[in-house]
């Protein structure tokens, strides 16, 4: 069974109607969900959106501009079209091996975290803006296809 895991800027363009990429990501959505394909989201989604959707908009913060309580609303939206995969003890020995393995370092520990919890969770698929970032990481391991919105 195919299965997708999300990365967070998925959700940072769906939740910013303005976004230029906002309609790739909505209608990446609708075409997996119409072919009966569960996208899921992480706890880390949710702490990553929330930096994002709280920060100024605009440069140099580049977030969206959010209140504490609007960001809440879009998290909880996002959570009960996303099936939340559990944060498990499993994750973070993955995690450990993946960012050895492959040298991550710097903000791509996420990546790799993400990348983790596909591996443990059995997620074939990754739903991402950032392709080049997860390329190197989903390599590793059992494999993972990284997939752009754009050619879902």
């Amino acid at each position: 069974m195919t299965r997708y895991q999300l990365d967070t800027n998925l959700l940072v363009r769906l939740a910013d109607p303005t976004d230029p990429d906002h309609g790739v990501a909505d209608a990446a959505v609708q075409t997996l969900a119409g072919r009966g394909v569960v996208i899921h989201s992480t706890p880390q989604n949710y702490t990553e959106f929330r930096a994002v959707a709280t920060r100024p908009k605009g440069p140099p913060a580049n977030g969206l501009g959010l209140s504490a309580a609007e960001a809440e609303v879009k998290a909880a939206g996002f959570e009960l079209a996303f099936p939340l995969l559990p944060d498990t003890p499993d994750i973070h020995p993955a995690w450990k091996v993946i960012a050895a393995a492959v040298g991550v370092i710097g903000k791509q520990v996420h990546d790799a975290r993400l990348v983790a919890v596909c591996h443990v969770h059995g997620t074939t698929h990754l739903l991402t803006f950032n392709v080049q970032h997860f390329t190197r990481l989903a390599a590793f391991g059992p494999g993972l296809a990284v997939v752009h919105p754009a050619n879902v």
